[in-house]
């Protein structure tokens, strides 16, 4: 079928970007062109910034029954649109058809718990200096939001960049990432405009790679942005964060992590490889809470990276268009050489492979368990974002949370034990915004306060930490009638 066509949303209204040119959007399992959108320039950034900020003063006051009825309109709507959404996420970002039906239904949750949010409590009446003076603090919306969206999880993410901010009444331009302009961008303001949304509240501004800091850069320097919010690279959000710290804008950033499950002596070992399997293979790895490491007790090590590998090993691989694929293709061949190099240095100063470790086959990497990794290493240190693992041996937990710390990341970990006090011990001195006991390192709630620490990045996305995040708070206060205020000149 011919490559999908998509323009610029701005106002409500679909147009080319300024100069006409386009941008082409590549399956990654075929190599073929999914998609071809629009390539916006800095003039369309601040074009969609203009209609942002048109939008705003109505959209704010708008009132709360009517904004919340939008929201579980197109919550819905993402439900009964789960068969597109697993169509698109397998032709623009290789994803399996479980990943895509996850992404379906979390985003459609993350768009309920925003409703929430419309009629929840923001403010407190603070006391006065003296009888019949009243003081509030205030959460008011903001104004408009730059919201930069990434491709790995496009549905989930894409929501998230935009549905708590929208809800409290500031408006928005999304740009999505190059990979999956459609998914996390163009697709879901598809069905917020059907479920209501006014024209302005929500654009979207695609771009062709070579314009990406020149684009991104304009709607950060906008006076009109009032928040920034990226999902993404350490290496990208730092240069965004400190854009953003430039023109004196707060940021919420969530970035990349090094993430540790760490298996206790008390562990149940079938459940344990399960949650592992889970936590490091879903999506090929490209999950910032992934599992790059493992921690297993050196008495233990053995006997868990043989039953680990075996299970990976069937892992169905390939075409994520089946619906029995688990490891589909990472996000394009260039990602598969970094993978592959990042293990193949590893092998060559003494690592072994339990299963995979073989040259990548175009954008499909074989899942891969490693042991007999050194902190000399590349793949010791670095994110690994691809369906690669690291098993590492520890003789006491001291030492395990050391391994575990033993970065410059702090997103999420997990432990698995059968002791939750033990549990709850290691929780309390591992250095991540996010921890699980008795489980795996994925998991995401939209409700929860979801972000790291370190370089793992800053501020947290989820209902009530949401609208800390996109409110400004105002101090307003009254006098009550005859109650005037005494001035010394």
């Amino acid at each position: 079928m011919p490559p999908v066509e998509r323009q610029l949303l701005i106002g409500g209204q679909a147009r080319p970007g300024e100069t006409g040119r386009t941008e082409q959007d590549i399956n990654p399992y075929t190599g073929e062109v999914f998609a071809t959108v629009a390539a916006a320039s800095p003039a369309d950034a601040t074009a969609a910034v203009d209609a942002a900020a048109a939008a705003f003063p109505e959209w704010s006051r708008t009132d709360v029954g009517t904004r919340r009825s939008i929201f579980l309109r197109a919550a819905d709507l993402v439900e009964e649109r789960t068969e597109e959404a697993v169509a698109l996420m397998a032709a623009e970002v290789g994803g399996t058809r479980p990943w895509a039906m996850f992404n379906a239904a979390l985003a459609a949750n993350v768009l309920r718990d925003a409703a929430g949010v419309i009629t929840a409590p923001r403010g407190e009446v603070l006391s006065g200096s003296s009888p019949g003076e009243w003081g509030f603090a205030l959460r008011q919306p903001a104004g408009v939001v730059a919201a930069f969206a990434p491709w790995n999880a496009p549905l989930i993410l894409g929501a998230r960049s935009f549905a708590v901010a929208l809800a409290v009444g500031n408006t928005a331009v999304v740009k999505p990432s190059e990979d999956a302009p459609v998914a996390s961008g163009l697709f879901l303001a598809d069905v917020l405009r059907e479920a209501g949304l006014p024209d302005g509240v929500l654009n979207v501004v695609t771009n062709a790679r070579e314009d990406a800091a020149e684009v991104g850069g304009a709607l950060i320097a906008d006076r009109r942005v009032r928040r920034v919010n990226f999902t993404g690279s350490t290496g990208v959000g730092r240069t965004i964060g400190v854009e953003a710290a430039k023109h004196l804008k707060p940021a919420v950033l969530e970035l990349g992590g090094k993430n540790s499950i760490l298996v206790l002596d008390d562990a149940d070992l079938d459940y344990a490889v399960n949650a592992v399997t889970f936590g490091a293979f879903m999506n090929a790895g490209q999950i910032c809470m992934s599992a790059d490491r493992v921690l297993v007790p050196r008495a233990l090590q053995r006997e868990f990276t043989e039953r680990f590998a075996a299970k990976v090993a069937e892992l169905p691989v390939g075409d994520p268009g089946k619906p029995d694929t688990v490891i589909g293709p990472v996000i394009g061949e260039r990602s598969a050489q970094r993978i592959a190099a990042l293990v193949d240095d590893a092998l060559a100063q003494g690592a072994v492979a339990h299963c995979g470790g073989t040259a990548p086959e175009g954008a499909v990497y074989r899942p891969t368990v490693l042991s007999g990794v050194t902190p000399d290493q590349r793949i010791y240190s670095e994110e690994i974002f691809g369906p690669v693992t690291t098993v590492l041996g520890y003789d006491s937990e001291d030492e395990a949370i050391e391994i575990m710390n033993d970065t410059p990341y702090g997103l999420t970990a997990g432990v698995i034990t059968e002791d939750t006090g033990r549990g709850w011990s290691v929780a309390q001195r591992v250095q991540t915004g996010i921890f699980h006991i008795n489980d795996q390192s994925v998991g995401d709630e939209p409700q929860a306060p979801f972000g790291g620490v370190k370089d793992s990045g800053y501020g947290r996305f989820g209902g009530a930490h949401g609208v800390d995040a996109f409110t400004e708070t105002r101090w307003i206060t009254f006098r009550e009638r005859g109650n005037r205020a005494q001035y010394p000149f």
